[in-house]
């Protein structure tokens, strides 16, 4: 690399490593045919690359943010959140025995006394031994 282009850069973006990986991925850019900021000069892709940054007509948090998301196999989707307020109150609802035709029996956590799960414990069945084993 043009090591004129790189001294200035390195003012913009203190870790060498890091500004390689951020030219790179921006002359990747530039190939697939982004609009260049700045006048090409017959300079190639990383030159041209590396001028963008050190004249600063790219951010370089938008350009390592730009980074992170191509290199992301997953993006997760905020989803919006199920409102709790209603949940609690159909819970309510099921351990006072007012359930609403519409829904299906409420399972209900917590109810169990000690001696009931003595006593299912004690009624499961151990599993026949086989000669496999």
């Amino acid at each position: 690399m043009a090591r004129v282009t790189v001294e200035d850069c390195i003012d913009k973006i203190d870790n060498r490593f890091e500004l390689v990986l951020l030219a790179s991925h921006r002359a990747r850019q530039i190939s697939q045919g982004a609009p260049i900021t700045i006048d090409r000069d017959k300079d190639k892709n990383p030159v041209v690359a590396l001028r963008e940054i050190a004249d600063e007509t790219l951010s370089p948090g938008d350009l390592k943010e730009d980074l992170i998301h191509s290199l992301q196999k997953h993006v997760e989707v905020d989803e919006p959140e199920q409102d709790n307020g209603s949940m609690i109150g159909t819970a309510n609802a099921a351990v006072k025995g007012e359930e609403e035709e519409d829904q299906p029996d409420a399972v209900t956590f917590g109810q169990m006394s000690e001696e009931e799960l003595l006593a299912g414990i004690e009624g499961l069945v151990p599993p026949e031994k086989s000669d496999d084993y």
